[in-house]
Formats: structure tokens, sequence, C-alpha cells
């Protein structure tokens, strides 16, 4: 029982670690992809540390994971260990018993012991009975050199899962040096990063101020565009005869938008590949001191010529141009709305339906062959963390 307990548990947990461990491994062979697409650009760029940064990140999760995989064979290992010591342990007295019986059997060999121990019956019951008894040590003798040979048959097999183990644990710790050492070099990378791009101050908060200015007039068009569609759709309320509070929607967009919020956290990422580059909500910046970040959405890093693509069943609510956001797409989802920045091209307008996945245009491609998408979810007047509603990689 002991051992059918816990073994569907550590198949369990280490196939979810291994599966980890390929989305991680993944993720760092894409962001060194994206790298390699810029390195003949010899000018460092702010865009490449942050994707320096999001490597650093998934190789520290990669060794936590596999740090996590030797703790799960670590307790396999001790678990087996415990197992062959009782098991050793009850072969030895399965060994003395049978022992103490071969030698019983030995010194009452003859059948005319036997048939003397019967004779001797002083009733045909207790003769039957006595019988059934020479009949029954004989099996038991039986059944417990056959017990012997299993239980030695299982021993064997343990210690080969043990030793299977131990090496396995060996390669986890070969692995994790390595990407310890890799981890180390990424570090010493990013720090000359960072140094470098210091001297780049002005230029850096030229370029931030440039992206808050983009952002507060983004906001501002999100805002009145949601503002305009709840003054539209309370009006049609209104004429209908019903009132609701929020965002008044019709029985259809109010299950486009139930259907929505059901699927937090397994939404598509707005790309193919990817990997988030600016997280939501407000940072530290990561080369000037002092100086917060305020982000409204999340940026994801893809490759060059990617397309952005919708991230649920919607209708177009706006195509807008932002100054400093290129071109930029709002779906609605009932009371969500989801907002695609930094396209160059795009293949819808306002009044389509889109499908999930469905391509809403190109994602531009800076003169550093960076490319990257900004995305953003609203619920009514209020903005969310997109990270939490798309599917957690």
């Amino acid at each position: 029982m002991f051992i059918s307990a816990g073994s569907p548990l550590f198949a369990q947990s280490k196939s979810e670690l291994e599966k980890r461990k390929k989305e991680l491994n993944k993720e760092i062979t894409l962001i060194n992809g994206m790298l390699k697409e810029t390195e003949k650009n010899k000018a460092l760029t702010y865009e490449q540390l942050l994707k320096l940064k999001s490597k650093i990140n998934a190789r520290s999760n990669l060794i936590a994971t596999i740090h996590a995989e030797m703790r799960l064979i670590n307790k396999k290992i001790s678990e087996n260990e415990a197992i062959i010591a009782a098991m050793e342990d009850d072969l030895e007295q399965l060994k003395k018993e049978y022992a103490k019986m071969i030698y019983y059997a030995f010194t009452h060999k003859s059948n005319k012991d036997k048939m003397m121990f019967v004779l001797a019956s002083e009733s045909f019951n207790q003769a039957y009975k006595r019988l059934k008894y020479i009949q029954q040590y004989t099996t038991y003798r039986q059944s417990q050199a056959a017990l012997i040979v299993k239980t030695q048959q299982d021993l064997q097999k343990k210690n080969q899962d043990l030793a299977n183990s131990k090496q396995e644990k060996a390669a986890l710790l070969s692995l994790e040096e390595q990407e310890k050492s890799k981890l180390a070099v990424e570090k010493t990378q990013q720090e000359t990063v960072i140094n470098k791009l210091q001297g780049k101050e002005q230029e850096l908060k030229d370029k931030l101020r440039k992206k808050e200015e983009a952002a507060a007039k983004l906001q501002k068009a999100i805002q009145r565009i949601i503002e305009e569609e709840i003054r539209k759709a309370k009006e049609a309320a209104k004429k209908a005869g019903t009132s609701s509070k929020g965002f008044p929607m019709t029985p259809e967009a109010q299950k486009l938008s139930n259907s929505f919020e059901a699927n937090k956290g397994k939404l598509p990422w707005p790309v193919v590949e990817g990997v988030i580059t600016g997280k939501f909500g407000q940072h530290n910046h990561p080369v000037l001191p002092g100086i917060v970040v305020n982000n409204n959405g999340i940026d994801i890093s893809t490759t060059t010529e990617a397309k952005a693509r919708a991230i649920f069943d919607g209708e177009v609510s706006s195509v807008a141009i932002i100054p400093g956001e290129g071109k930029v797409v709002m779906v609605r989802h009932g009371e969500y709305l989801s907002v695609y920045s930094y396209l160059s091209d795009v293949f819808v307008q306002k009044g389509d339906k889109v499908t999930t996945k469905q391509d809403l245009g190109i994602i531009i491609k800076d003169g550093n062959k960076e490319s990257s998408i900004h995305i953003e979810i609203w619920k009514g007047m209020t903005k969310l963390n997109p990270e939490y509603w798309i599917y957690r990689k």
C-alpha cells in the first residue's frame, strides 16, 4: 500500500515539473533568438535590457524548478531506502521461518512418520483433520518458498529504482550547476548593459517621456470610447424601457461578457510567441534611479513581422492612430475591452466581428529591429492586469 500510494503522486508532480522545465527552456530559446535578431545593431537598447532581464528571470525559475525536482527525487530516494530496509528485514524473517520448516520437515521426513501420525488418531474425524493439516503444511511450505522468491524479485526491482533515482539526481545536479553558470554570465551581462545605458540617461528620459505622453493619449482615447459606448448603450436601454447599473448590455453581450470572464487565466496570448518585458502597474525603472514607470497593461516582446491576434471573440470598437503608439485596435467583449497597440498595419475596421486568435494587424518593427505589442484589458472604466487573464506559460 505504501508503494502504490506514493508513486502516482510523485509521477504527477514530476510530470508537471518536467512540463515547466520544457516551457522555460522554450522561453529562453525564444529570447535568445530575439536578442540574436538585434545583435548586428551595436548600439545597446533599453529593449535589449528588458529581454535580458526576462531571460534572467526565466533562468532563475528554471533553476528553481530543477531544485524542486531534486527535492522530489530526494524524497523518493528516502522512501525507497526505507522500503528496501523493511523488505530486507521481511526477507530475513521469511528465510528464518522457512529454515525452521525445512529442519522440521527433515527430522520428520519419512512417509512412515506421517502415516503413523494419521493412524494414531482416536477417531475418523481426528484422522481427517491430521491428514488435512499435513496437506496444508505442505502447501504453506510451498507458498513460503514462493513468497521468498517474490520478495527477492521485488527487492531487486526496488534497488534498481533506487539506483535510477540516484543517477537522475546526479544528472539534475549537473544540469543545475550548468544553469547557475549561465545565470552568472547573464547577470554580468545585465550589469554591463545597465552601466552603459546609464551613460544615456537623457536619451532614456526623453524616450520615457514620449512613451508616457503616448500612453496618456491612449488612455484618454480608451476612456472616451468607453464613455461613448456606455452613453449609447444607456440610451438604447432607455428606449427599450429597461435600465441597468454599470455597462448596459443586450442578452448576447451579457453572454459574451460572462464567457470572457469565465476564461480568465485561459485566454490565448495576443501573439503566437513572445515574452513579457513590461509588467502591469508601477515599477522602478531598471536603469534610471528614482524614476517610477506606470504601465496600464503589459508589453510583450516578439519576433519581427509578428501579427497581433484577438484574445477572445468580440466586436471591433475602434481603430485609431496614437502618436508614439502606432495604430491601435480596441475589441469589445461584452463589458470587457481588449486594446492592442504598436501596430503598423491593421486588418480590421470598426464594427467587424472577430474571433479568438484572429489576426488584427502587424506589429511595428523599429529601427533596431525590435518588435513588441502593448495590450490592455478594461472592465468598464477599470484597468485590469492582462497577465492574470492570458494563459500563463
